[in-house]
């Protein structure tokens, strides 16, 4: 069924005011995790440094979302048709757009924003000598994630720069159908006067690359997952871990398959824009999701951990039960106790172990 004027600006909309929310959520966890790292350092507590580890890395996946979502937002044919910002430019430069939005967001902003995620969950499982993570580990990791993400670039980069030689075009080497390579494609937009434009469309081999990608790395979220869960023994964390499980487990393969489906459907139908939006809504909902479990909950449960010192000592399970703080020392059930951590100076280093803050784990 072909596109009316309504449906694109419908969900064309809906897709800006998402994507507006989504900046709105991220500015406003960057703003808490800043504000809970200077409290940190200004009012010495020096406990929630333990805490406040992955504070960069945090911001680095917040910033990589935003960054998926602005790409989103140029994709949108609501910019194309009648007249519109987009449309105002030739074909040449339309159909570069669409081939940078797949370079950007499928080369690199949606692969570095699932490393992150991968990162933030690995951290606690490679803490060293029990201390917290340093800003030394943010600007490593930081620069790993760029640096793993380099392989799905170049490869994205090669199948939107080979489009010609990959559909039997000069100097061809192999033909393939044209919804394998194109990032786009050249419709006629009715209306008082017809018009050509160029709408954004997702190689299949492009599609093809993220999927694996994805699959990989769902595959290594599941074996961090386990490990993590089996140092949980407090259920609101426990659920949290599940979440985010549960999250990546079902919105990445949906996205995965509702891009593949659009090559099925030409750019011009009502079912491409709704698969589409699918798409977008799937990592969208992870996004905020992961935003909510790794970045806002985190920083929440720790600002409550600085009433710790001034409660009665009777109070404190009820305290750290509210805040989903756990301390776990040796694996004895006396390392557990109240007047156990009291002591701890003397005892071997304590531990911190905030699941919701994924920050340390056993070695």
């Amino acid at each position: 069924m072909p596109l009316t004027k309504l449906v694109p600006d419908a969900f064309g909309v809906l897709t800006i005011s998402l994507v507006i929310l989504l900046v709105i959520l991220g500015l406003l966890c960057i703003a808490y995790s800043l504000y809970f790292q200077s409290h940190v350092r200004r009012q010495g507590y020096l406990q929630l440094g333990y805490f406040s580890g992955p504070w960069i890395i945090r911001i680095v996946f917040i910033f990589f979302a935003i960054w998926w979502g602005i790409g989103e937002i140029l994709r949108l044919s609501l910019f194309r048709r009648h007249r519109r910002i987009l449309s105002g430019l030739d074909l040449r430069w339309q159909e570069n757009v669409c081939k940078w939005y797949i370079v950007s967001n499928l080369g690199f902003a949606e692969p570095c924003l699932l490393l992150a995620l991968v990162f933030l969950l690995r951290a606690p499982l490679k803490m060293e000598s029990g201390g917290a993570l340093s800003g030394k580990w943010n600007r490593n990791t930081a620069c790993y994630i760029v640096l793993y993400c380099l392989p799905m670039l170049a490869l994205q980069l090669g199948i939107v720069l080979s489009e010609s030689r990959l559909n039997g075009g000069s100097g061809s080497y192999v033909k393939l159908p044209d919804n394998f390579t194109k990032a786009y494609s050249r419709v006629i937009i009715d209306g008082d006067e017809e018009e050509v434009v160029a709408l954004c469309t997702y190689p299949l081999l492009s599609t093809v690359v993220l999927g694996v990608f994805a699959a990989v790395l769902t595959a290594y979220l599941f074996c961090l997952g386990r490990k993590i869960l089996k140092l949980v023994i407090n259920k609101r964390l426990q659920k949290r871990v599940y979440a985010l499980i549960f999250s990546v487990s079902c919105f990445l393969p949906l996205r995965i398959i509702t891009l593949c489906l659009t090559v099925l459907t030409k750019a011009d139908k009502i079912v491409f824009e709704a698969l589409s939006f699918l798409a977008f809504f799937s990592l969208f909902c992870l996004s905020v999701v992961s935003i909510c479990l790794l970045v806002y909950f985190p920083v929440s449960d720790s600002m409550a951990l600085r009433g710790l010192g001034d409660v009665e000592e009777d109070d404190r399970t009820v305290t750290e039960e509210r805040s989903g703080a756990l301390l776990l020392g040796p694996q004895t059930d006396d390392s557990l106790s109240l007047r156990g951590r009291r002591d701890s100076r003397s005892s071997s280093q304590e531990r911190y172990v905030e699941l919701s803050l994924f920050l340390e784990a056993e070695n």
